[in-house]
């Protein structure tokens, strides 16, 4: 699903991502592990198409990333969960997901069904009529998760998910992309600076 050759981002004078070689297999979770400031950001937003490459080339779910036409076509196949929290905190976990069904064209004979079962299957059913503010940080990632998942990718990008999340959120977290690998065959990219997380990857 994806494949990188010699990818390169600069910022007027500085390198942030230095002629990067990976390929990732279908299937697999693959991770990319460092400290702050390492590029890792930077990387998933080139692989998501949101940043053009300064250098090299990259391949994503088929397309070639150094075409404009192929960035805008990437977005309906892959799921991006970002590092920074951005779903809209005065709606229900419940209006958010049908708000992004719409960004995403679902059809709307689909999308009750479809969130009522990743409601389920991410354990936020309970929370379904809850204010998003009023959630403790680690059920708005998966809030945060259920709706890159919305429009059923095969390859899902997580920039640092956990970051600032308790262990215990973390852990149940792991298990919810463990099960999305395995059991849906969804691939999985993800980025930490967690050494413990890094042992829940196939390849880093």
């Amino acid at each position: 699903p994806v494949r990188t050759t010699q990818l390169t981002r600069r910022f007027d004078s500085f390198v942030a991502v230095d002629r990067v070689d990976i390929e990732v297999r279908p299937g697999e979770i693959f991770g990319l592990l460092g400290p702050n400031g390492a590029g890792k950001t930077t990387l998933i937003k080139m692989l998501c198409g949101l940043l053009p490459a300064s250098g090299g080339r990259a391949s994503v779910a088929g397309l070639d990333l150094g075409n404009s036409a192929a960035r805008q076509q990437l977005r309906d196949r892959i799921g991006y969960m970002s590092q920074r929290f951005s779903l809209y905190r005065d709606l229900t976990v419940t209006a958010n997901l049908e708000l992004y069904a719409g960004l995403y064209s679902l059809p709307r004979t689909q999308r009750r069904a479809r969130i009522s079962g990743l409601l389920a299957d991410l354990r936020l059913a309970d929370y379904a009529e809850r204010r998003t503010q009023a959630l403790p940080l680690g059920l708005r990632q998966r809030l945060a998760l259920a709706a890159a998942l919305l429009h059923e990718p095969h390859l899902l990008f997580l920039d640092e998910p956990t970051s600032g999340v308790d262990p215990v959120a973390r852990r149940q977290f792991w298990d919810i992309v463990h099960a999305l690998a395995r059991e849906q065959g969804i691939t999985v990219l993800v980025s930490t600076h967690y050494m413990d997380e890094a042992e829940h990857c196939d390849r880093l």
